[in-house]
């Protein structure tokens, strides 16, 4: 094992797959209609695609615009997981399209979160 690799880290072969179904999904949540109506009109981010070791699942990390009824469309989601995966099919050339699953992203809160930590005065009077 190279130095400094963990056995956790994602491949290269991880990575691109995850970038490419990122990118497909973020295309399709834009463009392609939804049957739900909890979909329908809602502009949802996604940020990021972790696919497992053996390509045949992925976890797709998605926030609706302003957090806006996060758990309804999060659900929504999941019961669409069928027909979003068949779009997935249509525009990306892989062996197995991986079974989709959906997760609320929570970096944008926790990067909040610690920004306001850096602004507090009690950290301000440590780095004056």
């Amino acid at each position: 094992m190279p130095r400094g690799k963990s056995t956790n880290d994602p491949s290269q072969r991880q990575l691109r797959v995850s970038e490419v179904l990122r990118k497909a999904l973020s295309e399709i949540l834009l463009r392609t209609e939804a049957a739900d109506p909890e979909l329908d009109g809602v502009p949802i981010t996604v940020s990021e695609v972790r696919v497992s070791p053996d390509l045949r699942n992925a976890t797709a990390y998605v926030l609706p615009l302003g957090g806006v009824n996060e758990a309804a469309v999060i659900a929504a989601l999941q019961r669409n997981q069928r027909f979003l995966r068949g779009e997935l099919a249509r525009r990306v050339t892989l062996k197995y399209i991986p079974a989709l699953s959906f997760e609320a992203d929570a970096s944008f809160e926790e990067s909040a979160r610690v920004d306001s930590l850096l602004r507090s005065p009690k950290v301000a009077q440590d780095l004056g």
